[in-house]
């Protein structure tokens, strides 16, 4: 489905290999499967990516590469599908995990004001730091089998169409009669 697309968009794997968060990879990043488009390498890899985005840390590309080599999955797809969270996202998205949390939790909500000095870290991120994981896992792993399996269908529809567009189906006609 999006191979074309994303054959376009995605660096070629020489230019990705000389960046910064791939060098600790070193000889792991020639295994061809990192860097192919088929479906079973890439509609993993946006799954993981966007389960990845949940990570309450700044470890994203860190944690993408290391995933997508051990898993052998396209590591293109899994670091910019990281970047769907951004500095404008991340808010809602945090917030929203721990409203998951806290619904899960059946805890109230607390209503804290964010103040960066050490003692808020210590009083005031103590009441909603349980929440707040148990919502950034329980949305990691539901967001990411779900853009898994969306892109999965999407992606079987897609061949599929291209599939029947190069082979029409002809109306089966009773086969002659024989004399």
């Amino acid at each position: 489905m999006p191979r074309r697309l994303l054959k376009k968009i995605i660096p070629a794997p020489h230019f990705l290999r000389e960046r910064w968060f791939l060098r600790p990879f070193g000889e792991r990043l020639h295994n061809p499967q990192l860097w192919t488009l088929h479906r079973r390498g890439v509609t993993p890899a946006f799954g993981l990516g966007l389960a990845i985005c949940f990570v309450p840390l700044p470890v994203h590309l860190l944690l993408a590469c290391t995933s997508a080599v051990v898993f052998r999955l396209n590591i293109a797809v899994v670091c910019a599908t990281t970047f769907l969270l951004n500095p404008f996202s991340a808010v809602p998205v945090y917030y929203a995990a721990y409203r998951v949390g806290a619904a899960l939790m059946h805890a109230p909500r607390q209503h804290f004001r964010f103040v960066p000095t050490l003692s808020w870290f210590r009083h005031g991120l103590l009441p909603v730091w349980r929440p707040f994981v148990l919502g950034c896992l329980v949305c990691a792993v539901v967001t990411g089998l779900l853009g898994w399996g969306v892109l999965e269908i999407l992606w079987r529809l897609q061949v599929r169409r291209r599939y029947r567009r190069r082979h029409p189906v002809q109306l089966a006609s009773p086969p002659p009669p024989r004399t």
